[in-house]
């Protein structure tokens, strides 16, 4: 591997980490900002990014309680599968990419990428019916706004995780016949 290509892989490996402490954090906020909510909502303007859906509390606990897990559920997946993009790029051999263990983080990625946008399109979804009962719920849209680009994203990796299930078996075998 060239230089300016391990300098361009190491600098995507610094990126990635500092996605991984971002969604880290980003979760985390919002783990504290879940249980403030319950028990100390008058805290809520002081905490991270003022996530306040009391009025959906007010309004139904069950809607409540589906549309914060789903915000948690949809942020710690975004973590999930940065963590598994670390792994991948720490343990990767660029001298030798196709081995059964990038192909199967490869497959895992894929997997989270569009359970992640299947997620945030439901709740996408749900929170539109919300609007039509009268409750605001535009301080949402961040979280599932990307909800196509995931699914798409994911539908992607897995074409390409699947080649590269078909690029160790052809290696394992070419290996055999050698």
């Amino acid at each position: 591997m060239s230089r300016t290509n391990n300098l361009v892989f190491k600098g995507l490996l610094i990126v990635a980490w500092m996605i991984f402490v971002g969604l880290c954090i980003e979760a985390g906020g919002l783990l504290v900002n879940f249980f403030f909510s319950l028990y100390k909502p008058e805290f809520i303007p002081n905490l991270y990014q003022k996530l306040d859906l009391t009025e959906i509390y007010k309004g139904s606990r069950i809607a409540f309680f589906g549309i914060y897990g789903s915000i948690l559920v949809i942020s710690i997946l975004k973590t999930c599968l940065f963590y598994i993009v670390i792994m991948l790029m720490h343990k990767m051999d660029l001298s030798k990419p196709f081995s059964p263990f990038v192909a199967k983080q490869i497959s895992k990625i894929s997997y989270y990428t569009l359970s992640i946008g299947l997620l945030s399109y439901i709740a996408r979804e749900a929170t539109k019916n919300l609007t039509f009962r009268g409750i605001s719920t535009d301080s949402l849209s961040q979280f599932w706004a990307d909800s196509q680009a995931f699914i798409l994203m994911g539908a992607v990796i897995y074409i390409i995780a699947t080649i590269f299930k078909k690029g160790v078996d052809l290696q394992n075998e070419n290996d055999l016949t050698v």
